[in-house]
Formats: structure tokens, sequence, C-alpha cells
């Protein structure tokens, strides 16, 4: 008999009976039923997908195709000066769409620096999602109204936050859950793991998502975890650990939808672990070639999310060519939008940097505040 074999009560070899208190819980003896998928789950091309409803795949199609132009489009502007920084989740949006899609808008989506186009699928105007990239503002849209939080840069900073709000929203009676997104960079910070451990603690309806695009900046994840993988990380904080395609927007929504049901069931947090691949380099400021080479990139595009679901579902015979062309369409009618408004110079107040910092403003903020008030009036005074 070994310790976790060990029950309270049990009689045992002094040297091996624990030091259970009255009352105290027990560890978890079977770790088996939060052990992720051997392999990630697949939908489309498998049986699976004929349980699915058609018109979600169309939609799930159309938002990849979408997405992958604004991707590109806020790409472009950063080359042309428009945006400061563009992090793209080209190769990516597999996760990004489903992630939005199989929320409540009650529940609340804590994305990274990578996930603007989580916020645009949650129902962000795909500009103001972008107004902080721009260095406009600390935010661009409402996060209340949006139940989306703002981009956060600093890894995993976002996830002790969603275990917050979720845990706070249950004991104010509410079935609100928290959808946190993660690179795998993220993984191996320590913010990630105080998230997960108060998650677990507390029950809390949270649902992590990690989207393992095989490097961390530069880093490759072998060189950053020895696990079988991220997901099997789930295991040692006592919750469910699930592992998807996540290339496979059917899959993705599947996993996460139901990994959403679960949480929000009362049933405890999971983390979901999607093997994808970051197409694109970091940022505009990275050179992607000097860490990986073409053929990897080539091999991944063959995979790549959109040409997966279109081939998925014309073969279902669920999507024709008028299909395709009028998600292209829509995808352009974007575009050019973006190019039309970027184009505009923005209309700023420069004292707008305080609000919302904080609740009640800190005296080093008032000075600060009145600072640049006076620098302003002294500015507009000697034109």
């Amino acid at each position: 008999m070994t310790v976790l074999d060990q029950q309270p009560g049990t009689p045992g070899p002094a040297h091996h009976a624990p030091p259970w208190r009255p009352g105290a819980r027990a560890p978890r003896t079977d770790p088996a039923p939060l052990l992720p998928d051997p392999a990630p789950v697949r939908v489309l091309g498998t049986p699976a997908a004929a349980a699915l409803d058609p018109a979600l795949l169309r939609d799930l199609h159309r938002r990849l195709v979408v997405g992958r132009r604004y991707n590109q489009q806020a790409t472009t502007l950063t080359k042309q000066g428009r945006l400061a920084v563009y992090p793209a989740s080209t190769g990516q949006e597999a996760c990004q769409v489903a992630a939005a899609t199989v929320l409540r808008a009650d529940d609340w989506l804590f994305p990274s620096y990578r996930d603007t186009l989580a916020v645009v699928s949650r129902g962000v105007d795909p500009l103001e999602a972008l107004t902080l990239l721009r260095g406009d503002a600390h935010s661009g849209w409402d996060p209340v109204r949006w139940r989306t939080a703002p981009l956060s840069t600093p890894l995993a900073t976002q996830a002790p936050h969603a275990v917050g709000l979720a845990h706070a929203a249950r004991l104010r009676g509410h079935d609100t859950v928290a959808l946190a997104l993660v690179g795998d960079g993220g993984t191996s910070e320590g913010d990630f793991h105080e998230a997960l451990n108060f998650a677990a603690v507390l029950n809390a309806p949270v649902v992590f998502l990690v989207q393992n695009n095989g490097y961390a900046i530069s880093v490759p994840l072998a060189k950053q975890s020895a696990a079988p993988s991220l997901a099997h990380k789930a295991v040692g904080y006592g919750m469910a650990g699930r592992l998807v395609d996540g290339n496979d927007a059917a899959a993705v929504h599947t996993v996460l939808g139901d990994a959403v049901a679960h949480a929000r069931a009362g049933r405890g947090p999971v983390l979901v672990e999607a093997v994808t691949y970051r197409l694109d380099a970091h940022t505009n400021a990275d050179d992607a070639g000097r860490y990986r080479g073409e053929p990897e990139v080539a091999a991944w595009r063959e995979h790549d999310p959109v040409l997966l679901m279109e081939r998925g579902l014309r073969a279902a015979g669920l999507l024709d060519d008028d299909g395709v062309r009028a998600a292209d369409d829509e995808a352009e009618r974007l575009a050019a939008r973006m190019r039309e408004e970027f184009h505009a110079e923005p209309v700023l107040d420069p004292m707008s940097l305080f609000a919302h910092v904080y609740a009640e403003p800190t005296p080093q903020l008032r000075e600060q505040a009145a600072q640049l008030a006076a620098e302003l009036e002294a500015e507009a005074a000697a034109r």
C-alpha cells in the first residue's frame, strides 16, 4: 500500500502513516480521470464531425477566413507604421475563434497580447481591439460591456485575475465561467502556477487554454518543459487536463465547450492544451528565421487551420465555391475598412492616460496628472 492508497483512518506502517487530521480532505487516489487525452483530439475528417451542427461549422469557417485576413492586414499596418506592434495569431486562428464562440455573453475572456483576434471574435470592434497596440489607450474597449479583459502583455498575469473573477462570481450566486488564454511560454511563469493552484483549491469555474505554438519567442518547447504534454501539468494541481489539435477548429470548439460546461457545472477548472503553430514571426520586431527553418514552417502550412476547415467542409458537402467566396468577400471588406480608418489620425486626450488606473487616484497619480496638465497648458500658450 502506498501513501496515495492510504485513506484517513486506514491502518498502516507507522513510518508510512500520513498525519491526517479530523476533517482533512484526503488526497485524490486515482489520477486517471485527470489525465489528458493520449493524443490531440481531432474532429475534422472523423465520424465525430457528422454530429456537429453544419451551421456552426460554416460559421467557424467564415470566422477563420475573416480572422486570417484580419491578421494579415494588421501585420501590414505595422509595417506601414500605423501600429506600434502586432503579435499575429496567424496559424492559431482556430484557437482564437473557438475561445470566443464557446462563451456566453455573461462569461469572461482574459486574453494575452497575441489574442486580439479572440477579442474581435468576442464582438469587440476590430479597430478598437487594436487601440492598445497602436499606443492610443490602455485598452480600447469597455471590459465590463464585453466581459473581456484588456490584452495582457506580461506573461500569464491575467490568469490569476480570471480565477479571482470566477470565484467572486460564484460567491455571488452566478454561474459565470472565466476563460484565460496563455501561450506555452506563459506556463513557465509563476503566475500560471499560482492561478492553477488557486483555481483547483477553490474549485473555481475557470478554463485555461494553453496555445502551444512551439516557441516562447525563440525558445522551443523542449527547452522549457520536459512534461509529456503541457496538459499533463493539470494533474499536479488536481484538475482535469485535455489535449486537442489546435488547428482543428471543430475539435477546439468541442473540447473547449466541454471544458466550459464542466466548469460551469461546478466540477472544477480545466486545463486545455491546444497544439498549434505560429506561422508568422513572434512580432514585427522578430526574425524567426534565426531559430527555425523553412521546412518546419512549410510542414505546418499543410496543417493550416483555414485549409483544414475548408477541406473538411467541402468533403462533407457543407461548403461550396459560393460559400468560400462569401467568406473571402467579408474578409476583404474588413481589410478595406481597417486601411481606411487607420489612415485617419486619431484625436486623443492625453489626460485620459490617468483614467481608470485606480478606482481612487493615488497621490502620485494626481501629481503626475497635474504635471502633465501644466505642460499641456504651457505648450498651448506657446503656440
